[in-house]
């Protein structure tokens, strides 16, 4: 099933990572649609803020097993490493599975709800029964990840594709049957469809990773060069800290922006933004395991990769200058998200702001990519530590003393951050053995 040892071409890599893209562009849209469908049922406004605080607690405990696709791409080699790594993702599901548990206790869910997050006593009750049709997502997206990985690795991108076509179709049907046909609260209706739809697309990966799996069984490594259970631990920790890191970004925007010049229009024109953002971040998101796969399998790849790198950069900025600097601006703010004429005029400069971050987001998934290939993943957590450390930072002072709209502090501030992670893992690239200075 291996990719057979040929050149590699730009319209290779196309072809290997535009189903990566197509998934994360798919995976942008359950949000909007799920919203869309609580919105129409019985008290909108406490179930939408429900379903998004039971979100937050699920992300937040499923942020360890999220790097788990990285490692099954980059580790999992022969029997004894298949082996290995599905242990330890096992006992990882297992744990956040236990996590989810203890969260849902009623003393530690109040006290979370309403001491911690201060939340009104109906959304808390919503947001216990979401939290509770949640329990399982977590360990369903650390067993997804694990097989995608496997596929990834054996270039059957399209099959990872495939599966979130499952997830997609699964969760809009049972959206819609839950909420025609049941009187369960929209945030359990919006739980329960985003659960199963993961649920079913976890088999679904294992179904198509069967074949690939049973290859690797059959395929006896090195043994001196055997996975052990510390070497995973070594490799894995720092990337479970980063998603961790990495999820602190959206509470500490918030943070900010409710202290700062216009709170209240500067946390209504933020999640619009981000949308707008995110669509064209996302390609390059998926780039990560691409890059993995490709550079893993042969180092005189990596020129290639850089190549395509570059060139999907400049089209997504390219893409977003040309949406943030002509009447296409006011077209999406206003007629396509609905913004206010005033809100949509807020958005228009961040916006602008913002332009390099999806070629920053490519540049980043590259960097990561070649450490990863090379197993030192400390990096990693210590370039995402630096941009949060200076997006906090410049938020302080712009929104502090020089005195920016929130907004506008923040499109200054994230571009700020991420250059800094950049640079720092291209310093790491430079200075590590001569392969891997020649990859950076």
């Amino acid at each position: 099933m291996t990719e057979p040892a040929v050149r590699l071409t730009q319209r290779r890599i196309l072809r290997f990572w535009s189903p990566l893209a197509a998934t994360w562009l798919m995976m942008a849209a359950e949000g909007p649609f799920l919203a869309a469908v609580i919105a129409r049922l019985g008290d909108p406004a406490y179930n939408l803020a429900a379903f998004g605080v039971a979100m937050a607690i699920a992300m937040i405990v499923e942020a360890p097993v999220i790097m788990m696709m990285s490692a099954a791409t980059a580790l999992v080699r022969d029997r004894q490493s298949l082996l290995a790594l599905r242990r330890f993702a096992w006992r990882l599901n297992a744990a956040v599975t236990v996590v989810m548990l203890v969260v849902l206790l009623p003393p530690v869910f109040r006290f979370v709800g309403l001491e911690v997050l201060g939340l009104p006593g109906p959304v808390e009750r919503l947001a216990h029964q979401g939290v509770a049709v949640l329990v399982f997502w977590p360990a369903a997206i650390g067993y997804r990840r694990f097989y995608q990985g496997l596929l990834i690795r054996h270039h059957l991108t399209r099959r990872v594709a495939w599966g979130t076509v499952v997830r997609l179709a699964t969760m809009t049907i049972t959206a819609l049957v839950l909420s025609g046909t049941t009187s369960a609260s929209g945030a359990s209706v919006g739980a329960g469809a985003l659960a199963l739809g993961v649920i079913v697309e976890a088999a679904a990966s294992r179904v198509m990773a069967r074949g690939v799996a049973r290859e690797l069984l059959g395929r006896e490594g090195d043994p001196r060069e055997a996975l052990t259970g510390a070497a995973i631990v070594r490799f894995y920790a720092p990337l479970a800290v980063t998603s961790l890191l990495l999820l602190g970004i959206q509470p500490l925007l918030t943070f900010f922006l409710a202290r700062g010049r216009m709170p209240l229009e500067s946390l209504a024109v933020l999640p619009v933004v981000n949308g707008l953002l995110f669509m064209l971040r996302a390609p390059g998101i998926g780039f990560q395991e691409a890059a993995l796969a490709l550079a893993g399998e042969r180092p005189e790849n990596v020129p290639a990769l850089r190549r395509f790198a570059t060139t999907l950069g400049v089209t997504l900025a390219g893409t977003l200058v040309v949406v943030a600097f002509t009447p296409l601006a006011r077209l999406w703010f206003e007629g396509v998200t609905g913004l206010p004429e005033a809100l949509a005029t807020l958005a228009i400069l961040p916006t602008r702001l913002l332009v390099a971050l999806p070629a920053l987001e490519v540049w980043l998934a590259l960097q990561r990519a070649l450490l990863l290939v090379d197993r030192t993943t400390r990096p990693i957590t210590v370039a995402t530590s630096l941009e949060v450390a200076v997006l906090a930072a410049a938020l302080a002072l712009l929104s502090g003393p020089v005195g920016l709209v929130g907004i506008v502090a923040v499109g200054v501030a994230l571009p700020l951050g991420r250059i800094a992670a950049n640079l720092y893992l291209q310093g790491r690239l430079r200075a590590s053995r001569p392969a891997g200075a020649a990859r950076g």
